[in-house]
């Protein structure tokens, strides 16, 4: 069945001012002119209609091919959301609990160890407690990403080759199940491989592969037609790319292969998808779990999942600034000042390391996105994107 195409407005309909439109569109432009910036699609809606879809610069900088607002990018840890809703459905059908211990799932995560690091010295010590499924939607499971430190559970996860493509999702969790924990369970925020773990709880719930599930129970429904785990053979021409050599350090930029179907499905970090895709899918949050007819989750489970769920557990503020918490899956604003971009309380987000983004604003009824495959650049432009953004809402 075809899904129907997103509802449509001119700006001044929904509340946009076509001169901030213009003003962003012409930020941007400035951007890819001065060689920072590849291309950009930049996709705007506000109760629920869509008033801006702009695509700029090159889709290919290699080739010089024009970037088109259907081209295909790799979100990363965009995945991350998408993995939190297909968790969430499964316990409004009574199969999971947010409570439930992680080893009931995987038994290879019972009894878990905590480096403990002094003097150059290394204790493994028990957990407080089990890391829960809340601990992993949360990012206060104590499992890490080893490139955001030098410690030696970042060393051991190095030397496990833990990020290698050439395993399944059970394999890289049974890896993890032998590491030890950065920190105890529920003490402290701190990105990870929690949701990569998540994505192996669904599997062995659903006993299906991820990609599968995430397909069948979200993809599919909402008719997010170029979202998954690899680009179709036939779609490969509209992949977005980088600059070969960031354009402030000189370095390369390695991005995934995103040609082939992957054996590492990476819950935290595997998918591709398109702006419109991703429009879809933060406008069934912003419509409390549904979107043209099609609802997958209840309108209390999404308002659950972007409320803040750390209170006083510290970290987050290293990733998102000051006046932010974190809830199931997403960031999540606590404060209409203290950051360095305008928003409103009760916003939330999450992007990707290649330099997507996407949020809504519930009091504005509005939605965002932003896909970029600019990694070293993705911290400015996300912030810049914000700014343009907000300043071009005229009531």
């Amino acid at each position: 069945m075809a899904t129907a195409p997103l509802a449509t407005a001119r700006p001044a309909e929904i509340g946009l001012s076509e001169g901030g439109l213009r003003r962003l569109s012409t930020a941007f432009a400035r951007e890819i002119e001065s060689r920072r910036l590849p291309g950009m699609v930049g996709l705007i809606a506000r109760r629920g209609r869509v008033g801006y879809l702009e695509s700029l610069g090159a889709r290919d900088p290699k080739s010089g091919a024009k970037m088109t607002a259907d081209a295909i990018f790799r979100i990363y840890s965009m995945t991350k959301p998408v993995v939190s809703i297909a968790t969430m459905m499964l316990v409004e059908e009574g199969r999971l609990l947010l409570g439930d211990p992680l080893s009931k799932y995987l038994p290879a995560f019972a009894a878990p160890k905590v480096a403990v690091e002094s003097g150059g010295t290394v204790d493994l010590v028990p957990a407080a407690r089990e890391i829960t499924i809340q601990d992993l939607l949360r990012h206060t499971s104590g499992l890490i990403y080893e490139f955001r430190g030098n410690g030696a559970v970042h060393k051991l996860y190095t030397e496990a080759r833990i990020s290698r493509r050439d395993q399944t999702n059970a394999d890289h969790a049974a890896t993890l199940g032998t590491l030890p924990l950065f920190f105890h369970p529920g003490t402290r925020w701190e990105y990870g491989r929690s949701t990569d773990v998540l994505g192996r709880v669904l599997e062995v719930i659903a006993g299906k592969p991820l990609g599968d599930i995430l397909a069948e129970r979200i993809f599919e429904p909402l008719g997010m037609r170029d979202t998954g785990f690899h680009v179709r053979a036939s779609e490969v021409k509209r992949i977005a790319e980088p600059f070969e050599k960031d354009p402030d350090t000189g370095e390369t930029v390695s991005l995934l292969d995103v040609r082939e179907p992957p054996m590492f499905q990476s819950g935290g970090g595997g998918l591709v998808s398109t702006a419109e895709d991703c429009a879809r899918f933060v406008l069934m949050l912003q419509g409390g779990g549904a979107l043209g007819g099609v609802r997958l989750l209840g309108r209390k489970t999404v308002t659950f999942m972007t409320a803040d769920h750390l209170g006083s557990i510290p970290g987050v503020e290293v990733m998102t600034g000051p006046g932010f918490g974190f809830g199931l899956g997403f960031a999540v604003r606590l404060a209409g000042g203290l950051s360095t971009s305008p928003g409103s309380v009760g916003q939330y987000y999450w992007g990707g390391i290649a330099g997507t983004v996407s949020w809504v604003d519930p009091r504005e009824e509005l939605i965002a996105v932003l896909m970029t495959q600019a990694p070293g650049q993705r911290e400015y432009y996300r912030a810049l994107f914000r700014n343009l953004v907000y300043a071009s809402l005229a009531d």
